[in-house]
């Protein structure tokens, strides 16, 4: 069995913890690991072909710390990708150039080991600002392995390359719960927009999610509050919005706080009657359990997929927050659904190289005990 080691972002995002699950439910034949605080183990249990190594623990802690003194930083993550038999790089949003790109770049790629097959899945390119973020990745890219973008914008890039490919959006491989009991709530995934460089919008973005509320409230829904990530502030998000509410109202409402569970969340968007999607994960999520969705985008990457699956549905962006209404949210409930089969289907293309290097294509039984060594 081939040990694979996996990059991803480990902050307790949904949407990147979703990536991880499906990777490894896919090959149960394969060992993976992954470099990630302790309590990914809790996340993870179930995934018996996953080790996780803990980051936080006090021995790798300590490790890394005493190679740090003779000049050798990151000394288990180095350790990891010399004893593997490739990496594979997950995730979504990874290549969002910040003041300090060079510097995370340079480190990065002084962990990667060149002889290593690298596979690069899922993510989008961009924003960026300057060309030289732009090709100085662009030379990078072409000594993968291979990688599969989600979406068109970022292959059009890079479509020059020969390892490059295009697939929609990796969560469209989850497979729904298998009950979908539907109940009378509406499901509103939040962000913090300052979290999202949109600092200015977070008092009018807070006031328009709690009229939503209301509205939803008032015609005779609950409104169940989704947060998908701690670390970027949606936890913060629900309590701004539900102290806003008038006390009659909140009875009305439940909150979901995603750390470890994973099947909590996908349970409370698969029973609900109808998505308001802050998270993009929430807008993927919801077309995949067959949701209508009123998508908010808080950037280009979610206007793209959007137009990528051919989505004709009502939605806005922060731009036009100031004039949404809450009844032309609630009225998305009769518009806005969406057929993505094909994009179900298209999906999976992702694994492509992958299936061919693992030489796993279509088996999905886990047989045999796991131990990444």
């Amino acid at each position: 069995m081939k040990k694979i080691l996996i990059y991803a972002y480990t902050e307790f995002n949904l949407g990147d913890d979703l990536f991880i699950k499906v990777v490894c439910e896919r090959y149960p034949d394969a060992r993976f690991a992954i470099l990630a605080p302790g309590k990914y183990k809790l996340s993870f249990k179930d995934l018996k072909n996953l080790r996780v190594y803990a980051s936080d623990s006090l021995w790798i802690r300590g490790i890394n710390f005493l190679f740090k003194k003779i000049k050798q930083p990151d000394f288990m993550q180095r350790f990891l990708v010399n004893h593997s038999d490739g990496i594979v790089h997950i995730g979504g949003s990874i290549f969002m150039q910040g003041e300090y790109w060079k510097e995370y770049f340079h480190k990065a790629e002084s962990i990667r080991n060149k002889s290593k097959p690298y596979f690069l899945l899922g993510a989008n390119f961009g924003p960026f600002t300057d060309d030289e973020y732009y090709q100085t990745h662009k030379e990078l890219f072409a000594q993968y392995t291979d990688i599969c973008f989600r979406e068109e914008y970022s292959y059009q890039l890079f479509e020059d390359l020969r390892n490059v490919r295009l697939a929609p959006d990796i969560i469209f491989q989850l497979t729904p719960p298998k009950e979908q009991a539907k109940e009378n709530y509406v499901a509103i995934s939040v962000i913090k927009p300052s979290s999202k460089g949109l600092g200015s919008y977070d008092l009018l973005y807070y006031e328009k999610m709690k009229e939503v509320a209301m509205y939803c409230i008032q015609q005779g829904f609950e409104v169940h509050f989704l947060s998908f990530c701690e670390h970027e502030g949606d936890h913060e998000a629900i309590e701004q919005i539900v102290n806003r509410l008038p006390q009659e109202f909140v009875g009305r409402t439940r909150t979901h706080l995603f750390t470890t569970n994973i099947e909590e969340i996908l349970s409370v968007l698969a029973e609900s009657s109808f998505v308001v999607a802050s998270r993009f994960h929430a807008m993927i999520l919801g077309w995949v359990f067959e949701k209508p969705v009123f998508p908010i985008a808080y950037s280009n990457k979610m206007i793209n997929v959007m137009q990528d699956a051919g989505f004709t549905g009502l939605y806005t962006d922060f731009k036009g927050m100031e004039d949404l209404q809450p009844e032309q949210v609630f009225n998305s409930f009769h518009t806005n659904g969406i057929d993505v089969s094909v994009q179900v289907i298209q999906a999976e293309r992702h694994f492509e190289k992958l299936d061919s290097y693992l030489s796993l294509l279509g088996r999905r039984t886990y047989e045999s005990k796991t131990e990444y060594s």
